[in-house]
């Protein structure tokens, strides 16, 4: 007499139901960590702004950063931006269009 296991092996619908699933948990874990990486970018960007006001200029920020000047620009470029979307529109504060 054999012993039959009582789970039956998963069924095709199972296994591609199980296999979306980990490739959306991936997909999540991913959009997550995207989101941290921006908001960490930003961070940085904002550091790095108060850096060129606090040395005086680019190139001595990026000196004492021991940051490439390109990197330097690009993320002074992020911290323009951002202060550039959150800055109310200069009609819209005078209230004319």
């Amino acid at each position: 007499m054999s012993v039959q296991s009582s789970e039956k092996a998963p069924s095709r619908k199972q296994r591609l139901q199980e296999k979306q699933r980990r490739q959306l948990a991936v997909v999540d874990t991913v959009d997550k960590t995207e989101a941290k990486v921006r908001k960490a970018e930003f961070e940085l960007a904002v550091a790095v702004a108060e850096a060129v006001q606090v040395f005086g200029d680019e190139q001595s920020a990026s000196e004492a950063l021991d940051m490439p000047m390109e990197a330097l620009q690009r993320f002074l470029g992020m911290a323009r931006e951002e202060a550039a979307d959150t800055e109310p529109d200069d009609d819209a504060a005078a209230g004319t269009s």
